[in-house]
Formats: structure tokens, C-alpha cells, sequence
């Protein structure tokens, strides 16, 4: 438990953390990569350079201080993230490093303003915080890990099979090297891929959708192609030129908090944009083959018709289902981009609401969506990377 005066203390420096979290984050970073270069082997190192990373830690970081007399309040946002470090390999031996370098950073940044008192007082409130997601991370590896065919951190994969979904997305099939049975997994969870690319000096990884309903015998990820000169490209980029079919990936297990509530039987509406329909493609399979009576309005949207992946597989299994709509645009092709208009007439009222694509996209879905009456309760949304900020209206 903290003492209430370092719970005044934490609380009163929320403002200033409010005014300097990036820079704070961002010296953070710095330092600590500097001197445990080893964690680029775990860090996006796209998010890194783009600052969302920063920006996100800055945020959570404020709202740890904004609650600290009742961390119960951001427990939702503390398993979100925690559901990213499972899928990392973040480890217990990790938070002392993060808190000595975190500490480090808001002294140097805040200077003479940060006093003894207040970085005692942060580094006491730090231990509660680690210790909470140590906690929740831990429960989650053995709930994983317990699953029969289960591990922890990373193992090896097999590509089994590389399909061409559309001009810029390819499905990997993947099969466990050690030819064990897979763990199941909730429909629009992902999994992290660690790969060692020639010319790079530390592994890296991204998270991607599994993009099918859950099976034993192997995942399926779909991953969207991005500019070779883009630094959040190099993984996709490499999975599509080099990794070819028996070629061995290291897989994180399934993980995340963005998911099909398969206990309902109530209508869904999908909405995606882009590769945001990955996600959607696990959930639409998975209602298929155990709900096919359930109501369902899948709405996509891409810039045209050669970069739509899964138009037939969706098609074909819309032929067992009972009650489904299946609305498409291109923006390219003349018919637009989802409106509150597309959605007022395809989206199923009194039934949950999935949406998944850029942000800005999500946004303006999202906002659409509490503008006709759906409820913030309704409503479900998934961020590739970092969590950003949505500028939404009052539902």
C-alpha cells in the first residue's frame, strides 16, 4: 500500500507529466537503449522512430499518476498492455531496468523541479505499478502455457504454406516445428514474429492478426506488404521477398484483448479498412463454422479491387451461413468511402460492432457509429501498435 503523502505527491505531478510525458518517454528511451542495447532485440523499432511508442508510455504514465489512489481504475488498460508485453516476451527481471531509467529520465528532464521527495515518491508508486503487471503477465503466460501444446515467449514455426491474398497482402500458414498440437485462441487475437533479417544487428518483431478461425493443427497471419523504404516495412518486406515455404519464424503465442465475444449470440457488424480486415477474416470464419445462424453485416473498404484480399473465401463462406450482408467499396472505383449514411443503412442495430483499420479511419467509423446511437459499450476497436489517441465524440 502507498502512504497518502506519496499518493499527493504522484497525484500533484500529474499536470507536469501532462505538459513533459514525450520528452520524459523520449529521454527514456534514449538512455535506456544506450545502455541495455540488448532490449532492441524486444522493442519495435518503427514505433520508436515514428514516437508512437513514446507517446503511448507518456500516456499510460499519466494516467498511473492521474489513478494512483485507485489503480483498480486502469486495470483494463493495464491488461491491453500487458497483452502486448506477453506477446513480446516482456520478463519480471525487465520493470527494474524500466524503473531505474524512467526515474533517471524525469529528473533529467524536470531538473531542480524533480526533488528527492518526488522521484522517492515515483519510485515507490513505480514498484506498485511493475508490480501489477508483472502480476497480470504472469497470469497470463501460465494461462497460455497450461493450454495443451502450450509455450512460453518464443518457438519455433514452419511456413507450411505462402498464399497471395491481393496486390499487397500474403498469408503464412504456419506449423509448429516440433509438430506438438497449437493452443486455441479468440478470434481476432494476434501473434508476435521474430525474425533475424540479414544487415540487422538485433531481431526483430511485429504483431500480426491471425486471420482464420482457430484450429490444431496451424495459424494463418496476413500480412500487408509495406514500402520497402518505409522503417516499419523491413519485417513485411522480408517475409515477402525472402521467407519462402519451409523456412523456420519464431512465434509468440496468441495474445490480445481485441477479440469475438463467441458467448453471444446477438448480431455483429464488421468494419474494416485496408489490412484491418485480417481480424474481421478470424472472426467471420470462426461465426461461420460454430454460429452459421448468426446475424452478421461484414462492410469493407479498400482503394480498389486489386488490393481486397479474401473476397472469395468470404463469399464462400457467406453460402453456410444464414443472415449475412456483405457491403464493399473503392474508393478508386467511384463508390467512396464508408459513410454515416453507408452505415446507417448496412450496419445491424442492437448488436456489437468490431472495427479495425488506420486510425484515422477507425475515428471517423467510431464517431459515425455514436453519432447514430450505438452505444461506447457496442462498440470494439483494435490498434496496429501502440494505442493512439482517437478524437471521438460524446456518445
Amino acid at each position: 500500500m502507498l502512504s497518502q503523502q506519496t499518493i499527493d505527491i504522484v497525484k500533484s505531478t500529474a499536470p507536469i507529466l501532462a505538459d513533459h510525458g514525450v520528452e520524459i518517454t523520449t529521454v527514456f528511451y534514449k538512455n535506456m537503449f544506450e545502455a541495455h542495447p540488448e532490449l532492441l532485440n524486444i522493442f519495435n523499432h518503427a514505433n520508436q522512430a515514428k514516437g508512437r511508442q513514446q507517446t503511448a508510455l507518456a500516456n499510460t504514465v499519466y494516467a498511473a499518476a492521474v489513478h494512483i489512489d485507485n489503480l483498480g481504475a486502469i486495470i483494463p488498460v493495464v491488461k491491453q498492455i500487458a497483452t502486448k508485453h506477453v506477446s513480446l516476451g516482456i520478463k519480471p527481471e525487465h520493470y527494474p531496468i524500466v524503473g531505474e531509467h524512467l526515474l533517471g529520465a524525469i529528473k533529467q528532464v524536470l531538473g531542480d523541479a524533480a526533488t528527492d521527495e518526488i522521484i522517492g515518491a515515483w519510485a515507490e508508486a513505480y514498484g506498485v505499478i511493475a508490480d501489477a503487471f508483472i502480476g497480470i503477465e504472469e497470469e497470463m503466460y501460465v494461462a497460455t502455457e497450461s493450454q495443451p501444446g502450450g509455450w512460453r515467449f518464443f518457438k519455433d514455426f514452419i511456413i507450411a504454406n505462402k498464399v497471395v491474398e491481393s496486390d499487397n497482402i500474403t498469408s503464412f500458414y504456419l506449423k509448429p516445428a516440433d509438430s506438438n498440437v497449437l493452443p486455441t485462441y479468440e478470434a481476432g487475437q494476434f501473434v508476435s514474429i521474430r525474425v533475424s533479417i540479414p544487415g540487422e544487428k538485433y531481431l526483430l518483431n511485429r504483431q500480426y492478426s491471425l486471420s482464420k478461425a482457430a484450429d490444431s493443427d496451424m495459424y494463418r497471419i496476413s500480412v500487408k506488404k509495406e514500402d520497402e523504404n518505409n522503417p516499419e516495412g523491413k519485417v513485411s518486406v522480408h517475409l515477402h521477398n525472402t521467407v519462402n515455404v519451409g523456412d523456420i519464424v519464431e512465434l509468440s503465442a496468441p495474445a490480445g484483448d481485441f477479440f469475438l465475444d463467441s458467448e453471444k449470440s446477438t448480431p455483429v457488424t464488421f468494419i474494416s479498412g485496408g489490412v484491418g480486415i485480417t481480424p474481421m477474416m478470424s472472426m467471420f470464419d470462426t461465426i461461420a463454422k460454430n454460429q452459421p445462424s448468426r446475424s452478421v453485416s461484414f462492410i469493407y473498404s479498400a482503394r480498389n479491387e486489386s488490393l481486397h484480399p479474401f473476397d472469395k473465401d468470404i463469399r464462400s463462406l457467406m453460402e453456410t451461413m444464414e443472415d449475412t450482408k456483405y457491403v464493399t467499396l473503392y474508393s478508386d472505383g467511384g463508390d467512396g468511402v464508408i459513410t454515416k449514411d453507408v452505415l446507417a443503412k448496412h450496419a445491424i442495430q442492437n448488436g456489437d460492432v468490431y472495427v479495425c483499420g488506420p486510425a484515422p479511419f477507425m475515428e471517423a467509423m467510431i464517431n459515425h457509429l455514436l453519432e447514430l446511437g450505438y452505444s461506447n459499450e457496442k462498440i470494439h476497436f483494435e490498434f496496429f501498435g501502440p494505442a493512439m489517441h482517437l478524437d471521438l465524440v460524446q456518445a
